[in-house]
């Protein structure tokens, strides 16, 4: 086992006393994810994760990774989906600096205590909230954004003086071997060792007491991770995802609703979990809305998307049958068109479907895009209830008051969804100060910025008394009777 885990490139030739201890203390038989998560453990125990100076320092070489080994990270995300190097930076990279920059320039504020409100008994204490470190925190990263969606939770690990065991997806597996040689080079081994492998090494992963499991995801295995965290009683945040619903009202402008449902759509070829998954429409524009995305498609994608570099494709074969087998039963309004050899699936708009349809069954994690005919938001609302709670909602009403007030307060007041964006897709997840995350199937926990630190901080409270002023404290003290509690409140009479 010891020659095992010294041979993977992101353990070899680096010396770690406290790895090396666990080996002496409980011999070679332990597996490779357990040494490396006692090694986190024993890591953390030391403090050393603690002060705000170590978490800055380590922030600040988490900033200098993705900024020095900007092609490294492109041209891995290039073989495993086919972006090119600038949307790399769009919707991996440039989120995942801004982070780590808004996390360094307000650590000591997150990390402060909290003053509460005092009551009368607790006027002259002091009363706190105290954010403290859980512990040792296990992050399962994602391969549709495997940078963006590994790191950013990271990012939240260190900030609240966390240790971390990070697992990049092994889907995304030339992201995750630059992840397993590089990462380490710049953050600490012992506090934050990456951990790559599959499906058995995941599960050898999930057999250890963690303080703390942050998934990325379907709910199927959500479910899973969930099922092995209850045996340690370890909290989860769990981001899945489900089908997110886009209501197009029929006033809109539909240039513009469609132009910015077509980008949210069909980015990263539609592997994207808080995409529009559907769309909910009056069957009077139905044939406009087709046309518009249309005109979309063509402009972002030329007239053969297959040859425009910013197209990307299906992650791998599995994947590719998975979505191509969707579209079974179904009108193809436009695209429809595929390459098994080059995972290539064309922007792809369905027409005239029903909530029975195969498409409508699971999350389409692909560029598919069903249209739904209903007659108006009442009905909108009534089959996004009757349906699991999406990790996104999007509603597009036009910027007139009365009927803009009338659609998204309906909506907003009569569904529940991790997100709501009015108008717009995805860029609620730019939004630092928003928390990003799941409801019911869709999710559970949430994070970026400060709602990141406090997931994964413990919100300790504190209370601090003196010990003068001790008659002050006369009546919870035996024997209760009425006459000391009238003396003490100085409120209550009694006949």
């Amino acid at each position: 086992m010891l020659g095992v885990v010294l041979e993977s490139s992101a353990y070899s030739n680096i010396p770690c006393p406290l790895f090396y201890q666990s080996l002496t203390q409980y011999g070679s038989s332990m597996s490779r994810e357990q040494l490396v998560v006692e090694r986190a453990r024993r890591a953390f125990q030391t403090g050393m994760s603690k002060p705000l100076k170590f978490r800055v320092h380590q922030l600040k070489n988490l900033h200098r990774f993705i900024t020095e080994r900007r092609k490294d990270i492109a041209d891995a995300v290039k073989k495993d989906l086919n972006k090119t190097e600038h949307s790399t930076e769009l919707f991996e990279t440039l989120g995942l600096e801004g982070e780590i920059d808004v996390a360094v320039e307000r650590l000591a504020e997150w990390a402060a205590p909290r003053p509460v409100e005092k009551s009368l008994l607790t006027i002259l204490d002091e009363v706190y909230i105290q954010p403290e470190p859980l512990g040792v925190v296990l992050i399962i990263g994602a391969w549709n954004y495997p940078w963006a969606v590994t790191l950013q939770p990271l990012v939240a690990a260190i900030a609240a003086g966390n240790a971390a065991v990070v697992k990049p997806s092994e889907v995304s597996s030339h992201s995750a071997k630059v992840m397993e040689e590089l990462l380490p080079l710049y953050l600490d081994k012992e506090l934050y060792p990456v951990v790559c492998g599959g499906v058995s090494e995941t599960q050898e992963l999930l057999r250890q007491r963690f303080d703390h499991i942050f998934y990325t995801g379907n709910s199927t295995v959500g479910k899973l991770v969930m099922e092995a965290a209850a045996r340690h009683l370890t909290p989860v945040t769990l981001e899945l995802g489900g089908k997110s619903p886009c209501y197009i009202d029929k006033d809109v402008d539909l240039r513009v609703a469609c132009r910015r449902i077509t980008w949210g759509k069909f980015v990263n070829c539609g592997q994207t979990c808080i995409a529009p998954d559907y769309i909910l429409c009056e069957p009077s524009i139905q044939d406009r809305v087709v046309e518009e995305i249309r005109k979309c498609i063509t402009e972002f994608y030329t007239d053969d998307p297959k040859t425009f570099e910013d197209y990307g494709r299906i992650i791998n074969q599995r994947h590719f049958q998975r979505v191509m087998s969707l579209l079974e039963g179904s009108t193809v309004a436009i695209g429809g068109d595929s390459d098994q050899s080059q995972c290539y699936i064309a922007p792809t708009v369905l027409k005239d479907v029903t909530g029975g349809s195969k498409v409508m069954q699971e999350e389409i994690f692909g560029p598919l895009l069903p249209i739904v005919t209903v007659s108006g938001v009442d009905e909108a609302i009534q089959f996004i209830n009757e349906r699991e709670k999406p990790l996104a909602l999007y509603v597009f009403s036009p910027d007139n008051k009365v009927k803009t007030i009338e659609v998204k307060s309906k909506v907003i007041a009569e569904t529940s969804s991790g997100a709501l964006v009015a108008n717009d897709c995805l860029v609620h997840f730019t939004v630092s100060a928003l928390p990003f995350g799941g409801v019911g199937n869709s999710g559970i926990g949430r994070y970026h910025s400060q709602h990141g630190f406090d997931q994964l901080s413990h919100l300790r409270a504190c209370l601090i008394k003196k010990l003068n002023l001790e008659d002050a404290n006369a009546m919870r003290y035996p024997p209760h009777t009425a006459k000391k509690l009238d003396h003490s409140t100085g409120q209550i009479n009694r006949p």
